[in-house]
């Protein structure tokens, strides 16, 4: 911490907290109330029951689950292998290139998802690629709106590599697709990792655009959270959204142990 006064250390704590708690612990904590809930008539809410989360585990609520997690896998796989691919290309090419290359994988987080959503519904909804009522066009958009996440990760990682161990690894021999695989592929690893992480966090919330786009059978956990909530069952929508934050978390702290595990590599 740059500040070294044992009450200036006391203060930024504090300041710490009081935005901390109110902004960001506290709704969480509301949320995860309201989800043992059955009534809310008072400041917080009340009368504890599981129920909601028999509700939330199982039947259209445990398939929505399943729907969000192969979404989110999927698209940040593919937004990971473009953005790799990408920034990989931007690395090799001469600064103008690079520039343009930086403004095309900004542009789908420039604008909000909606728009992304409704130019994902045009583009696909007449042959030769007609994707319009599947699961596809779903993921294609969730891809789109994380590319730019993993490209300007693996982009930033890039500009830090030391270039000495590419070069040593050509001076003995080694081919250019070799150095990639070899040399220069695990040495991104962490930050491939941690692009993937946050590409899967950023697809399993999304919402505006996938409400354009979703078929009847292939309906996101946060599309049912809204309609849970839209018609009233603040509590169920509650439980569902605790559930959400939970495999969430957990494919995070399993991709954070991959991402240790290489750095250490």
């Amino acid at each position: 911490m740059l500040v070294h006064s044992r009450r200036a250390k006391w203060a930024v704590w504090a300041v710490f907290f009081l935005l901390f708690l109110p902004l960001f612990a506290l709704p969480l904590l509301v949320v995860l109330a309201a989800s043992f809930a059955t009534h809310w008539s008072s400041v917080l809410p009340s009368g504890f029951t599981t129920a909601n989360y028999e509700t939330a585990t199982r039947g259209e609520a445990l398939q929505a689950l399943t729907t969000s997690l192969v979404t989110a896998v999927t698209a940040s796989l593919l937004a990971l292998a473009a953005g790799t691919w990408a920034a990989l290309a931007a690395a090799a090419s001469r600064k103008r290139y690079r520039a343009v290359l930086d403004a095309l994988f900004v542009l789908p987080v420039a604008v909000p998802s909606v728009v992304v959503g409704l130019a994902v519904l045009v583009a696909f909804s007449q042959p030769p690629m007609l994707l319009n009522g599947t699961r596809w066009i779903v993921i294609i958009a969730h891809s789109v709106l994380v590319t730019a996440f993993a490209y300007q990760s693996v982009s930033a990682a890039i500009t830090r590599l030391d270039p000495a161990y590419e070069q040593a690894a050509a001076s003995l021999g080694a081919s250019p697709a070799h150095v990639l695989w070899r040399v220069r592929l695990p040495l991104l690893l962490p930050s491939l990792t941690a692009a993937a992480g946050l590409c899967f966090a950023l697809s399993m919330g999304e919402l505006s655009a996938t409400m354009m786009l979703y078929p009847p059978d292939w309906t996101p956990l946060p599309i049912l959270i809204y309609a849970a909530t839209d018609r009233g069952a603040l509590f169920t929508g509650s439980a569902i959204a605790v559930v959400l934050m939970a495999a969430t978390l957990l494919v995070l702290l399993a991709v954070s142990r991959i991402r240790t595990r290489a750095s250490y590599r």
